[in-house]
Formats: C-alpha cells, sequence, structure tokens
C-alpha cells in the first residue's frame, strides 16, 4: 500500500511538525518508542487539536506556531499517550463514555505501569522538566462531552464523530469531511499491534468499530496516532475482510495473541 510521507516543517527537539496541507498538520514524537502522533485541523474560525500527545515536551509550543486561532482539542480516548498535553489547553472535549477517565484518572492502569511505559526506549533528549518518577496523566473536567454522530464546525470544515469502542470505552475516530480524511486514533494504524487485551479493552466492541469505520463512505486517506502518517484507504478493504475472517474463526471470542493482516494487526 502507498505511504507517502508527508513533507516536515518543523524539526524541534523533542516534535516533529509534518504538513499533510495548508492548514492540516501531524505534531508526532518519534523520540519515544510508540511514535504518537497528534493532528492539528486549522479552519476558518477556529481549529481542532486530535490528541495531545505524550506530555513528555510541551505541545502547545508547537500549536503556537502554527495558528492564533482558538484551539478546541478532541480526545479520540483517555490513555496517557493522548492526553498529555491537555493542560496547555483551555477547551477539552472526550466522549461522554470517559468523562469519569479525564476527571478521576485511567481506570484499570497503575500510575507504575504508565510511568514504565512512559519512560522506557527514549532516543531524542527530553526536557529538564520531564521526571518519569513523578509523571502523573492529566486529570481535569472536560469542557463538553462528545457523542456519536456529532458534528463539529471549524469554519469551512467540519468532523464527524464516530463512537468506536473496543480499544477503549470512549474511544472515538473523526472523520473530516471537506478533505476525506479519516482520523483513527488507535483503532487503525500500522507496522504495530491494535490492542484489545486490557481490563478496559473488549475485542468484540474493536472488531465491530473496525467494521464500522470501513464503512464510511468518502475516505481519501487514513491517518492513525501511531506510526506512519497517512495510509491509504485501500486498507478499509483489507479490514472487512479482516472482520469477517475473525467472526468466521471465532477468534473475537476465544482469541488470543496477535493476527496479522495485510498492513494491520490486531492483539487480543
Amino acid at each position: 500500500m502507498e505511504h507517502n510521507q508527508p513533507n516536515v516543517v518543523i524539526e524541534d527537539a523533542w516534535f516533529t511538525v509534518s504538513k499533510l496541507d495548508d492548514t492540516t498538520f501531524a505534531i508526532s514524537e518519534y523520540g519515544h518508542w510508540e511514535k504518537v502522533h497528534s493532528f492539528l485541523l486549522i479552519g476558518d474560525e477556529r481549529a481542532a487539536l486530535i490528541d495531545t500527545g505524550l506530555g513528555i515536551d510541551n505541545m502547545k509550543r508547537m500549536t503556537d506556531q502554527l495558528t492564533d486561532l482558538p484551539i478546541m482539542v478532541l480526545t479520540t480516548h483517555v490513555h496517557a499517550d493522548h492526553i498529555g498535553s491537555h493542560g496547555q489547553y483551555e477547551n477539552i472535549y472526550v466522549h461522554e463514555a470517559e468523562e469519569d477517565w479525564l476527571v478521576s484518572g485511567i481506570k484499570k492502569l497503575s500510575i507504575e505501569q504508565i510511568r514504565k511505559d512512559i519512560s522506557r526506549d527514549i532516543t531524542r533528549p527530553v526536557p529538564a522538566s520531564f521526571n518519569p518518577a513523578t509523571y502523573t496523566p492529566y486529570q481535569g473536567q472536560p469542557t463538553g462531552l462528545l457523542r456519536d454522530g456529532d458534528l463539529i464546525k471549524l469554519g469551512g470544515r467540519s468532523l464527524v464523530v464516530y463512537h468506536t469502542p473496543g480499544h477503549s470505552p470512549g474511544h472515538i475516530a473523526l472523520f473530516d469531511t471537506s478533505r476525506g480524511y479519516l482520523f483513527t486514533g488507535d483503532l487503525l494504524y500500522d507496522e504495530t499491534p491494535v490492542y484489545a487485551f486490557y481490563p478496559t479493552t473488549s475485542p468484540k466492541d474493536l472488531v465491530n468499530s473496525l467494521e464500522r469505520i470501513a464503512d464510511i463512505d468518502g475516505v481519501k486517506r487514513i491517518f492513525g496516532a501511531h506510526n506512519t502518517i497517512g495510509l491509504d484507504p485501500e486498507l478499509l478493504v483489507v479490514v472487512q475482510a479482516a472482520v469477517q475472517e475473525l467472526r468466521e474463526k471465532d477468534l473475537i471470542r476465544f482469541g488470543t495473541g496477535i493476527h496479522r493482516f495485510d498492513g494491520f494487526s490486531v492483539q487480543f
């Protein structure tokens, strides 16, 4: 499948900013083993920031260079590697199923495990402000709640919210109808497995969510939250076949280990 990487426009000590088009940017953290991407979408009236990364460094330093419009943060899901810089922004939105996670803390994942995952296999210098021994994921009251089917208007471009549980109860994907961009968070990406074996995951919901996004019309590019930036929409054909295979072999209910398909894999 075609993997055309976008042009890098800012190479920061920690962040790498890539230009997807004149008003859409990926903000990447390649110095961490998870290769996390957040995405800034700029409209005529306001901008949307899809996730805020690991919190190892301050993402607002990047977004301030890209737009002076008000920014609303759209949370694909409340895991530590997606809410790291939430505290730098005023307007934060999350799906209603994970409001409590954002306010009270991520469920069934110890702070010791989170700190271990955040601090391992780092290949770039980190800022002096980052201390893995005291690292704590963001907690706070969201500005508003997101629900399936919500339409987010930025002025000249709109995003449709799809509730896509499985990796987490309140996971969402976002479809930019004006450009055909599908932002899939941790529901779909390449190279490493999509995880559905944590205490708060649901393999059945994950497969249903994969099937749902595979049916979205007009997808021209897929942007997952990890690894390759920009996947060919042909991957959705692979997803449809994978869903059928998982169901036929009853791997949703009994599956263990990693199930690999052409372009992505799922770990139950």
